[in-house]
């Protein structure tokens, strides 16, 4: 009897210990499963953030007299050579076969984003302001839309919720930023603005001078970053090597750039760094604004697409202004208070409706997945098993069924 209850205290035990570790289990799968869901929004404020130091840190270094063809230089170079050694380690046997057509398109994005878009949107930033840039900038979730509708990219069925709140978010985005271009109004008095107001007047001033014409540059180079996207978004679908796919395209804007910098730049004093943002600014942006940034956008877009990427972009105004108060001594007025407020809305809207189409084509997969030829399929391996005993002495043999009207065969065995 002792010998009975010990061994049927160890099977209580290990019974409970067993049903604790399915618990545990079953919770980590959710939680997993949670952190699966949030982790495309966390990357994607994670880059808002580094792309607001971006913006700091390159308004830092212009005020300072490093030439912007330098610069673009500079941060494509040290991010082709972050990323390389990564890219030749974890992709080695996954990476792609080069081909012709995705070289073109390397070169292509290389051209795009480091030449086009870095080079007005510095130029642009140098004759306006870094939150003033960023606000600009807001307008690629649109533009980005826009572009991909017309490549089929995104689909618009005009009829479905979802995608009329990626619509009138878009709309409602681009009117906030809008809204932030033509309506200043009073400044806003902050604590840590105080004791810096006289130092931003001069810098007001002498913005206002060529702000239209830096609001025409940092709009082209709007255009080209969206441009960017939506070939991003194509390119990484026929090259999914992301590391070895972000390598590439700084090493392409390098290289163009470097040619661009020679023709426009000829005095060596250009090109000397030091200890301060000449040389902080082209590390920050090669390692975050560049090399982090392409691949995990990149990582992103292969489940989400090239807008629900962009549709982020409206946080970065947020931080920056925040950051260039502090940092830059730059006011903040009421109208990109105001604008930012309506950005967040049409954020929410556009994040919204590209959410749904995500669940949807997800609830797709899954139908596809317990498809009737897949059933059977099942059934047949199963079939290699060994008999299943029951609890009167009786074997079930398992056998594929090939109609639903066939039952399994039973044997009885000798009692």
């Amino acid at each position: 009897m002792a010998g009975n209850n010990s061994s049927s205290v160890n099977v209580y035990v290990k019974s409970s210990n067993e049903f604790g570790d399915s618990l545990s289990s079953a919770g980590d799968g959710r939680h997993w499963e949670l952190f699966h869901k949030i982790k495309p929004y966390l990357l994607m404020v994670g880059l808002q953030f580094g792309a607001a130091g971006m913006y700091i840190t390159s308004m830092a270094t212009l005020n300072h007299g490093m030439n912007r063809y330098v610069l673009i230089v500079y941060r494509n170079a040290v991010a082709a050579l972050v990323l390389a050694p990564f890219a030749l380690i974890f992709e080695r046997k996954i990476r792609p076969k080069m081909t012709l057509p995705i070289f073109l398109q390397i070169m292509a994005l290389g051209f795009l984003e480091p030449i086009i878009d870095q080079g007005f949107g510095y130029l642009g930033m140098k004759y306006t302001s870094a939150s003033y840039t960023s606000a600009i900038m807001n307008a690629v979730p649109s533009v980005t839309f826009l572009i991909a509708v017309v490549f089929r990219i995104e689909r618009i069925r005009i009829k479905e919720i979802r995608s009329q709140a990626k619509v009138i978010g878009t709309i409602v985005s681009f009117s906030g930023a809008l809204l932030m271009t033509l309506y200043k109004g009073p400044v806003v008095d902050l604590f840590w603005t105080r004791t810096t107001a006289h130092q931003s007047t001069d810098l007001t001033h002498s913005s206002d001078k060529n702000w239209v014409l830096g609001t025409i540059f940092i709009l082209i180079g709007c255009v080209a970053w969206s441009c960017f996207y939506v070939l991003q978004s194509i390119t990484v679908k026929k090259y999914p090597a992301e590391l070895s796919l972000s390598t590439l395209i700084c090493l392409s804007g390098a290289l163009q750039s470097t040619a661009l910098a020679l023709v426009v730049e000829h005095h060596p004093s250009a090109w000397a760094v030091g200890w301060d943002s000449r040389l902080l600014a082209p590390l920050y942006t090669g390692i975050v604004s560049s090399g982090i940034t392409y691949y995990v956008q990149g990582l992103v877009m292969k489940t989400r697409g090239p807008v629900f990427v962009t549709a982020f972009n409206p946080l970065c105004m947020v931080i920056v202004a925040i950051l260039a108060s502090i940092i830059l001594a730059e006011k903040i007025h009421l109208g990109s208070v105001i604008g930012g407020i309506i950005i967040t809305i049409g954020l929410y809207s556009v994040v919204w409706g590209k959410n749904k189409d995500y669940s949807k084509s997800q609830q797709g997969r899954e139908v596809l997945m317990i498809s009737p030829s897949s059933v059977v399929q099942v059934v047949t391996h199963n079939e290699q098993k060994l008999p299943l005993s029951n609890n009167v002495g009786t074997t079930v043999d398992i056998a594929a069924n090939k109609s639903d009207q066939q039952t399994p065969t039973t044997h009885h065995q000798p009692n």
